[in-house]
């Protein structure tokens, strides 16, 4: 009697999720399709949906209209540091939280906690006079730095799913005269991939995806990273659509490619480290 109503239910909840999909696959679709045309083609009417003929030397002249390469090697640079200081930090601070009694460590956990609510844009400004005073300015540190020393979701993330190991391989770990570090290193990290492979890829996504840091940070062109070059192919009289697309494009892969790499741990990270307290 009721199978009707719920077979219903799914075909609605499938064609909303169906629905969903499309309106986020459209623009990268019509992005890789415009970085295979001439300029002229991109806007014609009535619309050309698949290139006549793909133009991959787009591709090719998207490196030579701006230092592509350059600006690739910057993003890779800022983000590896990135990841590994991020992946650090916050292991040792979150083990700190979820495993130790010290004084006053629920005071500090809940003043990490309420930095989440501060909005990233209210800290720009303290973070380059601070940055301005000892001389950071117009170099990669003030993007890489800050990550070595922790973030608050992070800790809270690797928190939750820390408290849900059993202390007693702490224990078993410290009777055989292993220290704090040897503890985390041999027993909570290889029970923990989960959750510090989502830290890692939110910190990929974060690092790679920056555009207000390295707007504001940087001032000399070569140190430019990918999210901010792309401004580059932008002028007053004339834009190279073909070659802005096709550097979208190569910018936009990496993290695409990521995803469908990691997502498994990406997903079972958020679901045992996010929910269980």
């Amino acid at each position: 009697m009721n199978s009707r109503p719920i077979r219903l239910s799914r075909v609605l909840i499938y064609a909303g999720l169906g629905f969903g999909t499309l309106f986020c696959v459209v623009p990268l679709l019509w992005q890789i399709r415009s970085s295979l045309m001439p300029i002229e083609d991109i806007f014609k009417l009535p619309l050309i949906l698949v290139p006549r003929q793909p133009e991959f030397r787009n591709y090719l002249e998207a490196f030579t209209l701006v230092p592509l390469a350059r600006y690739y090697v910057n993003t890779v640079v800022v983000v590896g540091s990135c990841v590994v200081g991020a992946v650090l930090s916050n292991i040792s601070i979150a083990y700190a939280f979820a495993r130790l009694e010290f004084p006053g460590k629920r005071i500090m956990f809940a003043a990490s906690m309420a930095t989440l609510m501060l909005p990233v844009s209210v800290q720009l400004i303290p973070l380059f006079l601070e940055w301005n005073l000892i001389g950071g300015v117009n170099t990669l540190y003030p993007l890489i730095v800050p990550a070595f020393f922790g973030n608050a979701f992070f800790i809270f993330l690797l928190v939750q799913f820390f408290r849900t190991i059993p202390r007693d391989y702490d224990e078993a770990a410290l009777m055989d005269g292993a220290g704090y570090p040897q503890t985390i290193a041999r027993v909570i990290v290889p029970m923990s991939t989960p959750a510090i492979a989502t830290v890692a890829i939110f910190q990929f996504m974060f690092s790679w995806n920056d555009f207000m840091g390295p707007l504001i940070f940087l001032q000399d062109r070569d140190l430019y990273t990918l999210s901010v070059g792309l401004r580059s192919f932008l002028s007053t009289f004339y834009t190279p659509w073909p070659e802005l697309m096709a550097a979208s494009t190569m910018t936009v892969l990496p993290l695409i490619v990521l995803f469908f790499l990691a997502q498994r741990h990406f997903i079972r990270g958020l679901a045992t480290g996010g929910l269980k307290g």
